[in-house]
């Protein structure tokens, strides 16, 4: 078994006492002190992440849109320099390969950031479907570490540092820039349900720039957070992760994320990986509507896991959860889960989780959990 690879703050993560782990082939930190602490912090002030572990891809060339309008299922040439779109891509029927973030660097310059344990993967894919294009697929990995800042306080302490001007970076976009001296794509991008930025930079610079992060967000009440608290930040805020709320069993249709689907496009006619399987796919949801996707609320203490079965009244299987775990916010455990479009209804009656044979109520709620006040 090879040995897992580490990012550039690897030294810096065990200098702060992190408990670490595994995670798709990378050392990374799971969390450093409290799990509750880190993610509470986030909520209410700053947290510092290290998210080199994810995919960059760079795909340049005239013909780079035209290619990325084929291999992914969103619009791309649609997006302006400067902006960013969540999208996905898919296999030939329909099933996702993964969810992205695709930056638009320049005129013929992208970025598509994949999950670390699909960028192999997508990697591939987007070579296979390079033939005809003239465009160039370009394997990044290796030349970004990605440092994010996320929570209420994020937009001050990253202004302290950088002449960029943050106030005019709007959601899912990204700019060029230097913060604490070092060259940056500043992101206005996250997964934890917050304002916030995500900063790629050469791994050589990750250390100064977490350490000038960290004394810059001393009195803002910044702490580092682990993967931990990652995943219960973007659970609160109704974000699917890879592997739980997506997969290759699944259409961007049965995730319930049709919406990330264009099917007209003025590239290739409109042609793309995937298109008739997902036309077909988004027929049947129109007349038999598939599992939806809801939240479920916990009345008693027992957290749910993936997994678990849903039932209803009759102790019937209705669905399945997809993750679970105790809410900080709410104070309750919380889940995601496919159930039956019949009981997919917030405030559906008779809804429980089967933990060990025991059948915990739960209520249902529409996704998100948590929503941020703008």
């Amino acid at each position: 078994m090879s040995e897992p690879r580490r990012t550039a703050l690897d030294a810096t993560h065990r200098a702060l006492g992190a408990t670490m782990t595994d995670f798709a082939g990378w050392d990374m930190p799971l969390r450093y002190g409290s799990e509750r602490d880190e993610h509470v912090a986030v909520r209410t002030r700053a947290g510092l992440f290290d998210l080199s572990h994810m995919g960059e891809i760079t795909v340049t060339g005239p013909q780079a849109a035209d290619l990325l309008d084929y291999a992914l299922v969103g619009n791309i040439g649609s997006v302006k320099p400067g902006r960013a779109r969540y999208t996905m891509i898919c296999q030939e029927d329909g099933g996702i390969l993964d969810d992205l973030i695709v930056y638009r660097l320049a005129d013929q310059e992208y970025m598509v950031v994949a999950n670390a344990s699909n960028a192999q993967t997508v990697l591939d894919a987007l070579i296979a479907r390079q033939a005809g294009f003239d465009a160039a697929v370009r394997d990044d990995r290796d030349a970004y570490a990605l440092l994010a800042v996320q929570g209420p306080e994020s937009a001050g302490i990253v202004k302290s540092l950088t002449d960029a001007y943050l106030d005019g970076l709007k959601y899912y976009a990204g700019l060029p820039g230097t913060v604490a001296g070092v060259s940056a794509l500043i992101a206005r991008t996250g997964y934890t349900g917050e304002d916030g930025f995500e900063l790629f930079v050469r791994p050589a610079d990750a250390v100064a720039l977490w350490e000038a992060l960290t004394e810059a967000g001393k009195d803002a009440g910044l702490v580092p957070c682990g993967l931990s608290c990652r995943d219960t930040l973007r659970l609160e805020a109704g974000m699917p992760l890879y592997g739980n709320e997506l997969s290759t069993s699944l259409t961007p249709f049965d995730a319930g994320l049709g919406r990330v689907v264009k099917f007209e496009k003025p590239g290739n006619e409109g042609r793309f990986v995937g298109r008739d399987a997902l036309a077909a796919a988004a027929e049947r949801a129109e007349q038999n509507p598939p599992r939806k996707l809801v939240g479920l609320i916990a009345e008693g203490r027992r957290v749910p896991r993936a997994g678990y079965p849903v039932v209803d009244a009759e102790g019937t299987a209705i669905g399945t959860v997809t993750s679970g775990a105790p809410s900080p916010t709410l104070g309750k455990p919380v889940a995601m889960a496919y159930v039956d479009a019949a009981h997919a209804e917030p405030g559906t009656k008779g809804v429980a989780v089967d933990i060990r044979g025991k059948h915990e109520p739960y209520e249902v709620v529409a996704l998100p959990f948590y929503k941020r006040e703008k």
